[in-house]
């Protein structure tokens, strides 16, 4: 029984034709989409009922002049506001762009309403074919306006929730040097531990803002694919020049540490703005306790090398100061969407450096995989988990 003879290399198909077979479908496509678009073959279907409408509000503005509403149109079609309630009132309101809504598009509704310090109201938008779309406002406070003191202030509270408990957590490094293998792998675990409460706890909040966002964005779609393609990215990235280890490590703990801390402070700063009751002192002191074992999760990595003076102030700075940024962006201009992909995006990188950090624990122990289920790593991943769940109950309201 003989081989067959190789099939012989075919040459291949000239240019133009290859972008020719290529184009077709496409003109196709457009030639079938335009066809729908002019000829309507759907209107027989079409019983008289009102197009599908949706409205989402994004921002509430309070100050001396009334109400001011951000929404943004989510329907099958172009909509119309005709009347805004507040309270059960009617009131005159003017909206900028005016006219018709597009699809996706936003509006500000600007209302002449006495509102009044500390008490709740409730916004009512009533589109054209008598739809309603109601907000509530919890709280009425003024809104922070972007004055020099404002942010200044905004930017104090953000460093004492980011920058100080990381920098504190930092200080350990040289108590910690002298620990042995065993030491060692507790606070690799323990890392790991801090890592993945902040994992299932960014997540959680991810898709409960996603949830409020105008259905368009697609909201949980939206989060696993950025956190797919933020851990994807980061892990490339990572990788590039072999596997992370030591002060390499400890910035991308730092990051997605950071990462993290941006999302805290968009929660922080939005919910100053809409009058939080509870985000007095007790809670500021809550959350720079529950972020103090970030900084010894960042030491980990090197306690077996000496870095220099600056690294461990530009660790600081990369995990710590996103909380001032996230506080300043969330109390001026907060909108569920953005702030569920910046969450999304953070949990992503805070899933690359589990990983990383779960190789470098094996790698330590001269490549043990039973080293991740010793007592002392599962002493320090146990641990990790429960003093960031202990704490965080600091800062729930």
């Amino acid at each position: 029984m003989t081989d067959a003879a190789p099939t012989a290399n075919r040459p291949s198909a000239p240019r133009w034709q290859r972008i020719s077979w290529f184009l077709l479908p496409i003109a196709l496509l457009v030639a079938a989409l335009a066809w729908i678009v002019a000829a309507d073959p759907l209107k027989s279907f079409n019983n008289g009922a009102p197009p599908v409408e949706a409205l989402t509000y994004e921002r509430v503005v309070l100050d001396g002049s009334g109400i001011k509403v951000q929404v943004r149109a989510g329907g099958s079609e172009s909509m119309t506001i005709a009347q805004v309630q507040v309270d059960d009132a009617y009131w005159t309101f003017t909206q900028d762009p005016p006219g018709k809504i597009a699809r996706g598009s936003t509006v500000w509704l600007s209302l002449a309403y006495p509102w009044v310090l500390g008490e709740a109201h409730r916004v009512n938008v009533v589109t054209n074919t008598g739809t309603t779309f109601e907000h509530e406002i919890a709280v009425a406070v003024p809104t922070p306006e972007p004055t020099s003191s404002q942010l200044t202030a905004q930017g104090i509270v953000g460093a004492i929730v980011g920058i100080l408990p990381v920098a504190i957590g930092l200080m350990f490094y040289p108590a910690l040097r002298g620990v042995g293998q065993s030491g060692m792998n507790f606070l690799l675990a323990l890392t790991v531990g801090l890592l993945a409460f902040l994992l299932i706890d960014m997540s959680g909040d991810a898709l409960e803002l996603a949830a409020e966002s105008a259905a368009l964005f697609q909201g949980p779609a939206m989060v696993v694919l950025a956190a797919m393609a933020s851990f994807l990215l980061l892990m490339a990235i990572g990788r590039w020049r072999g596997t992370p280890a030591g002060l390499a490590l400890a910035f991308f703990i730092a990051l997605g540490i950071g990462l993290h801390n941006f999302g805290e402070g968009l929660a922080i700063g939005a919910a100053f703005a809409a009058g939080s009751a509870g985000l007095g002192t007790f809670l500021v002191v809550g959350f720079a306790i529950h972020n103090v074992t970030e900084g010894i999760g960042i030491a980990a990595p090197i306690l077996k090398v000496r870095p220099p003076a600056w690294s461990f102030v530009a660790l600081t700075l990369v995990a710590g100061a996103p909380a001032v940024f996230g506080m300043w962006l969330g109390s001026l201009a907060y909108a569920p969407q953005w702030s569920a992909l910046a969450l999304a995006v953070g949990a992503g990188a805070i899933l690359q450096v589990i990983v990383e950090v779960s190789s470098y624990l094996i790698r330590s122990n001269k490549g043990q995989g039973s080293a991740l289920y010793s007592p002392a790593a599962l002493g320090g991943f146990l641990s990790g988990i429960a003093f960031m769940y202990a704490t965080a109950a600091l800062i729930k309201i």
